[in-house]
């Protein structure tokens, strides 16, 4: 009987039994069933009911109010069913409530397979069936899901479609752009932008279609426009691929108007264009050079998820481009303390030099400079005792020997800049200490490594929204594997064993167990916001896992388009 019933949640919340509309109730019942729609198959505990329809506040006996709403529910969805029989669409079990339809009788589960289609077929080269799948699962949405229903559960389910739809439809764009549909795409790419204002991969969009129907001028103010509601609204300017191509288009780039994913080279054969790097990245060496004049460079690409947006993986033999940087070696940032001298006796000395120096008030900072320098054999440790020395013999003189009560100027001004050689001499003797300038100067550099690893996750997306085939090739998001490229850490969230993903940061042993059980069960995640509502991670968590996690499809073998695991 379950397979004769429809929902509809990508807009007004809608049902069918055996092709005719059913009345759903009040609603607080549609928010309970929306709530069971989006587990459809899976059993929906009765606290987690309360808490999302009843965020704020519960009502005292909530047990016997969700069961009032599942016995609504149950008449409605089970016309046909004598009141004493037991419910066969909604039942209760011992985990939960639990709606026993098919996942893809709910249009908000078809969009999200269709999408994943998409991305599977454009992986696997078919551009034509990815922008059909594309066009059909956009179709479903009627309007904004969950009008009328509030709170984190319907807030968070809500900007995970709606972000998974805006996704999609830069893509389809994307899409269309390749295939030379500029013109006809123009208008649409208004209408997104307007209802995705701070979305540059829409605004790229809108550009590159504008110039390519020569629109030359309005492609610029496209530009100025999105320059401006940055700047006055979050005091940011436009990202680096948008800056890229508004130079371009000032320049009257006569490459921007060629076919953006292939060029043709005097045989006629198709060759692969080659991408703009986001940013500049020194070339490694090649081991051949290629005779084939040069293909015009293609407009810059804004990225997006993997398996949209360029083009198919590389076939066999090509080269990676030379700004695919291979790992380094660690570079020493300090080479530490030397001659052996035991922490605690150099920190025993650290602290009776500074103490030294705070005691007499500086007056015998020199000699404990002067020891350390000797010791070192340190000459700009020698003239600084030096200064010391000299400072102190002055104060003493000048200061010292004064015959008046009354403070002159020139005594004045020797009294401050003497306090202030205290107090850099009391922190230049703890300075002194190899141990803390080596744990600083670590410090220092495992900041700078932050950084690199960051960078090097950008290239490594970069490179996956260029060439998705490199996801094979070089192992990117799989820190398990062997692998020569270094990706800056990234971990596909999909395919990695469950030792690593107890190993990311913050993930507790519990949340590492939910991820794998929800993976096994479930299938792939395709988001963060999809990984947070179905593990139901804390925001602080998912902010933090967004820059290290990727959302990899199944594997699919590019010549036969068959998914394989792995």
């Amino acid at each position: 009987m379950s397979g004769t019933l429809r929902f509809e949640i990508l807009g007004p919340q809608r049902a069918w039994y055996a092709d005719r509309p059913v009345e759903l109730g009040a609603g607080k019942q549609r928010a309970v069933l929306a709530v069971l729609l989006l587990s459809a198959g899976r059993p929906v505990p009765t606290g987690q009911l309360l808490d999302a329809v009843w965020p704020e506040e519960p009502p005292a006996n909530g047990p016997n109010v969700v069961q009032k709403y599942v016995a609504g529910l149950r008449r409605v969805l089970e016309p046909d069913r004598s009141p004493r029989t037991p419910g066969r669409v909604l039942t209760l079990t011992d985990a939960g409530y639990l709606l026993r339809v098919p996942p893809e009788s709910v249009d908000a589960v078809r969009f999200e397979r269709g999408v994943h289609r998409a991305g599977q077929w454009h992986t696997a080269g078919r551009t034509a069936d990815a922008q059909a799948e594309l066009t059909a699962a956009l179709e479903l949405w009627q309007g904004d899901p969950f009008t009328g229903f509030a709170g984190p559960f319907f807030d968070t389910a809500r900007q995970r479609l709606v972000e998974l739809r805006a996704v999609a439809l830069e893509t389809r764009a994307e899409l269309e752009l390749a295939s030379g549909r500029h013109r006809e795409l123009v208008g649409e790419l208004v209408e997104l932008v307007a209802e995705f204002p701070v979305r540059e991969r829409l605004r790229h969009q809108l550009m590159l279609a504008l110039y390519r129907s020569g629109r030359q001028a309005e492609a610029l103010a496209a530009y100025r426009e999105f320059t401006e509601l940055l700047r006055e609204g979050y005091g940011i300017e436009p990202g680096e691929v948008l800056r890229a191509l508004h130079l371009r288009i000032l320049r009257s780039d006569p490459t921007l108007l060629a076919d953006p994913r292939t060029t043709v080279d005097p045989a006629g054969a198709p060759v692969p264009a080659q991408p703009v790097p986001a940013r500049s990245v020194p070339a490694q060496p090649v081991a051949a050079v290629s005779t084939a004049p040069a293909a015009p460079v293609p407009p810059p690409a804004y990225p997006g998820p993997v398996g949209f947006g360029g083009p198919p993986p590389a076939p066999p033999g090509m080269m990676w481009p030379g700004w695919v940087v291979p790992p380094t070696a660690p570079v020493a940032v300090h080479p530490g303390p030397s001659r052996g001298v035991p922490r605690w006796l150099s920190v025993a000395a650290t602290v009776a030099g500074a103490l030294t120096a705070l005691a007499s008030f500086g007056l015998l900072t020199w000699l404990v400079v002067l020891v350390y320098a000797l010791w070192r054999r340190s000459w700009p440790n020698g003239l600084a005792a030096a200064y010391y020395l000299a400072m102190g013999l002055t104060f003493v003189i000048v200061v010292g020997g004064s015959e008046t009560e009354e403070v002159s100027d020139t005594e004045g001004y020797l009294i401050v800049a003497w306090l202030l050689t205290w107090l850099v001499g009391f922190l230049h003797a703890i300075l002194l200490n190899g141990w803390l300038v080596t744990w600083l100067s670590g410090l220092r550099g495992r900041q700078h490594g932050a950084e690199d690893r960051r960078l090097r996750r950008e290239q490594a997306r970069y490179l996956l929204y260029h060439y998705p085939g490199a996801r094979w090739e070089l192992r990117i998001g799989r820190p398990d594997l062997p692998r020569g490229f270094d990706d800056g850490g990234l971990v596909d969230i999909n395919a990695v064993p469950d030792e690593v993903i107890s190993g990311l940061p913050g993930v507790t042993a519990l949340q590492a167990q939910q991820i794998a059980l929800d993976r096994r069960l479930r299938g792939p995640f395709t988001s963060m916001e999809e990984l947070a509502a179905r593990c139901l991670l804390p925001p602080a968590l998912t902010d933090s896992l967004r820059d290290l996690l990727v959302f990899f499809p199944p594997m699919v073998d590019p010549a036969s388009s068959v998914p394989r695991d792995g």
